[in-house]
């Protein structure tokens, strides 16, 4: 019997949509930010972020592969709680200046000796979107200077049209 109970009792537990601020929601939180940053795919040129609604997730952000997308979808979707998926993912065009422009970015940013402890992270927290050769810088930087050198980097590469600089000061209020 007590056994049985224990059993309705998760099961009960699992039909109650994680709320903002609740264990349960920062919980579902995590493990969904932990399976986006496993993707064996997943790297500096794709942005991926989300939204928590209920039991419904919105997929966010921009990505180099197609295949990413539909991966990123299909993890979330196994995720315990997670009933809907809302896959918003933008691919970027396939595109060889593109492409260009995205290592010269990356060698121009990591190559910066100040910024390249940014870059022997598993995934570096800057990550480079590029389309139609304007570039958006996205991710955390540990202060001020850090995010104007990298904005600085990736204005100053050959074939960049322009740059918008995303990136957020660790510690900083929104």
């Amino acid at each position: 019997m007590k056994r049985l109970l224990s059993l309705v009792f998760a099961a009960g537990a699992s039909l109650i949509a994680a709320e903002p601020g609740t264990v349960a929601y920062n919980k579902l939180v995590k493990e969904i930010r932990h399976e986006l940053v496993m993707l064996p795919y997943y790297n500096v040129f794709d942005n991926l972020s989300f939204k928590v609604e209920g039991r419904k997730v919105t997929l966010l952000g921009q990505v180099a592969r197609p295949t990413l997308k539909a991966d990123a979808g299909r993890v979330v979707k196994s995720i315990e709680g997670v009933e809907i998926v809302d896959n918003q993912i933008e691919v970027l065009p396939l595109s060889p200046n593109d492409d260009r422009i995205r290592i010269a970015v990356y060698r121009a940013i990591y190559g910066q000796s100040s910024l390249q402890r940014y870059g022997l992270q598993a995934v570096p927290p800057i990550h480079i979107i590029v389309k139609n050769g304007n570039v958006t810088l996205e991710g955390v930087v540990a202060n001020a200077g850090d995010k104007n050198l990298a904005n600085i980097s990736a204005n100053g590469v050959s074939g960049v049209f322009g740059v918008t600089n995303n990136l957020v000061v660790e510690g900083a209020s929104k």
